[in-house]
């Protein structure tokens, strides 16, 4: 073994099997384990380009009346006149920025866990067992929300199951052991009508299906397999964390803009990241440098931040003025998919979708 370590089993009944394993002592049903030291954030990026280089082009009145029309036909209970026959009468921009910082963070979970066994190895003690960061396990894609459970090697030891002590079956629920139960149809009389009941025989009890009359099932536990595989379970989940910020906007849109894309402006990512300088609208430095401080505060001492990712984004916002029925009305077109909001739309109808 190489002058490694090899810890004495455990004994008695009330012995914690994982208790002086290097890594695992405080793991006392189960428990989140601390990452690694943290990184320390590059050095910051430099400033961007001037902001008069970053336009998005004015939206046409055909793709806005073509958004409305869209719209419009998605509502059952939307007639399609305004959006067919409307006279659009002006059209007035209000772009934004969106500030978009992602983390994405890894955390490591141990519990004590046991299943039916099925000839596995039992290694528990026969060379030291790796500690909960030291287990290799195949990350996913950078910013992609999984997780995976994983069985710690070195850690795996086999016992009768306590459930149907080491027999593999428990009595049926259903029959109580008895193998038969009380016929359904005449329950138990043997007669149905006053007449010899033919569902059992005229015996009042029939075999039990859910046992085969047998009297007994598989042990739940462990599946009839008679013994277990305890061994530590490690919980890894990837996840990836998200804060916007939207710069104010006047246009009297009132949406949540976290669904719709833009025209990116800046991107970058890196482990740890430092906050945007030099960006000409102030408030999105300011929310750079927020957030980030937030993340890397609330995170890595629960977590191990594996990449941080922040973009910037020009959301296109166009107020729509338009008249139908010698009335004015108006909407917005709002996103590279043009969605639409229209919290007056004048012509709906009541409907009931059977």
């Amino acid at each position: 073994m190489n002058g490694a370590a090899v810890y004495p089993p455990p004994t008695g009944p009330a012995a914690n099997p994982f208790g002086n394993m290097p890594g695992y002592e405080s793991m006392a049903g189960g428990g989140f384990m601390p990452p690694p030291m943290p990184l320390q954030p590059l050095a910051p990026p430099q400033p961007g380009p001037n902001a008069d280089q970053w336009t998005i082009p004015s939206l046409s009145e055909d793709a806005a009346r073509e958004a409305f029309k869209n719209f419009a036909s998605s509502h059952c209970c939307y007639s399609g006149s305004p959006a067919d026959d409307g006279v659009i009468t002006s059209m007035e921009p209000f772009n934004t920025y969106r500030y978009r910082l992602e983390t994405f963070t890894e955390t490591r979970k141990t519990e004590p866990a046991e299943k039916p066994y099925e000839g596995e190895t039992a290694d528990f003690y026969t060379q030291p067992a790796p500690r909960p960061w030291d287990v290799q396990v195949n990350p996913p894609s950078l910013f992609t929300n999984h997780t995976e459970e994983v069985r710690v090697p070195f850690t795996s030891s086999v016992k009768e199951c306590g459930s149907c002590h080491g027999a593999g079956t428990t009595k049926c629920d259903d029959c109580k052991g008895e193998k038969h139960k009380e016929c359904y149809m005449c329950h138990g009389s043997g007669e149905q009508n006053n007449e010899r009941c033919t569902t059992c025989d005229a015996s009042g009890r029939k075999r039990c299906s859910t046992c085969d009359a047998r009297g007994t099932k598989d042990c739940s536990t462990c599946k009839g397999r008679k013994k277990l595989l305890t061994y530590i379970n490690l919980k890894v989940e990837w996840t990836n964390n998200m804060a916007d910020h939207v710069v104010q906007q006047n246009s009297g849109l009132i949406v949540n803009l976290q669904d719709v894309s833009g025209k990116e402006l800046i991107k970058n990512n890196q482990n740890l990241l430092y906050p945007l300088i030099g960006f000409p609208e102030p408030s999105i430095a300011e929310a750079s440098e927020r957030l980030i401080k937030d993340h890397q505060t609330k995170y890595a001492q629960s977590a191990r931040i594996l990449q941080q990712r922040q973009t910037v984004e020009l959301i296109p916002i166009t107020k729509v003025n338009y008249k139908w029925k010698g009335g004015f009305h108006l909407y917005f077109v709002y996103g590279n998919e043009h969605k639409v909001s229209a919290d007056n739309y004048p012509a709906t109808c009541c409907c009931v979708i059977m």
